[in-house]
């Protein structure tokens, strides 16, 4: 499947990497053809329910630009990655896996030591944050867009987050869904445009059509008759556990590399108090504000612009 997007673009590359508890971690790579063989990696982390299409439009820019390689994982359970097991769980945390065993398959793969940039949207901006903060001899700086930090719970609220999570967790008919022994209750659509006005109909962010269908695209498998969704329905569970908020900028405040932070002037962040507290937590982080949505970055009006603010402070920081 090809998206139409007005411009021409190189085909991304197809990737996969072993994950240790079994099941494929799956990706897309985008390099310029004037890329070295040494070139350096970026890796892309996706938000929510996204996949690593998130970054087919900004990446080529970049690659063309930055003559770097940029590897996008589908997170575990989302695009065309494994889910995981009947016992797993979706905890932000959990992600944080995702990230070092592509690590470990790239340079298995010949890629250098070198820590890497990460370049990451909503969800996976939280995650990047966690790996820089506990693991900041494999990233080099930060890239995040629409996103900083994890979705927190009060102390207070606990007991009412474990509860909801518990509930889910345990009803039959999404246990029943999660563990495929009813896969004809998936998403069903007739064709690839009632996917992507599903989508568009029930974000948790608005977006349009045009904007998220190379992610809606990556999420569809073909049946006999009609498309069905790639992703874990669990993911849309509530979380059994969160960090608190203190937790998290806690770890914000750990994460010692440059980061550059894009919002749209319509994303999720904004003036929010719990955004604002994110950003000062950081100290070596750089923000800067453009017109766009939750999902600029793939927005195709807006993402040169996000892609040139990327560019410029990269090559200001080299």
């Amino acid at each position: 499947m090809n998206s139409t997007t007005g411009t021409s673009r190189p085909s991304p590359r197809p990737l996969t990497f072993t994950r240790r508890c079994g099941g494929e971690i799956a990706a897309l790579e985008w390099r310029s053809e004037q890329a070295s063989a040494d070139a350096p990696v970026w890796l892309a982390l996706h938000g929510w329910l996204d996949n690593a299409a998130s970054f087919t439009r900004l990446a080529p820019l970049l690659c063309e630009r930055l003559g770097i390689r940029i590897v996008a994982i589908d997170l575990v359970g989302h695009g065309r990655s494994s889910p995981q097991g009947p016992d797993g769980d979706y905890a932000v945390w959990d992600y944080c896996h995702d990230v070092i065993e592509a690590l470990e398959g790239l340079r298995g793969e010949g890629m250098s030591e070198a820590p890497v940039t990460l370049l990451a949207h909503s969800l996976g901006a939280a995650v990047a944050g966690q790996v820089a903060a506990a693991l900041p001899e494999h990233v080099a700086r930060l890239v995040l867009i629409d996103g900083i930090g994890a979705l927190a719970t009060p102390a207070d609220e606990v007991v009412g987050q474990l509860r909801r999570g518990l509930l889910a967790r345990h009803a039959r008919p999404l246990s029943r869904e999660a563990s495929g022994s009813q896969p004809s209750r998936r998403a069903h659509y007739r064709g690839i445009e009632e996917a992507v006005a599903a989508r568009v109909a029930g974000g948790v962010t608005p977006v349009d059509a045009e904007t998220i269908r190379p992610v809606v695209e990556r999420n569809l498998e073909p049946l006999e008759e009609g498309w069905r969704l790639c992703s874990d329905r669990r993911l849309l569970r509530p979380s059994v556990m969160r960090y608190t908020p203190e937790q998290v900028l806690a770890l914000l405040a750990a994460v010692n590399q440059p980061v550059l932070l894009i919002e749209g002037e319509q994303g999720i962040l904004r003036e929010r108090p719990e955004a604002q507290l994110a950003r000062a937590a950081v100290r070596g982080l750089e923000r800067c504000v453009l017109p766009g949505g939750h999902h600029l970055h793939l927005e195709p009006g807006h993402v040169a612009a996000v892609a040139a603010r990327i560019i410029d402070w990269t090559v200001a920081g080299e």
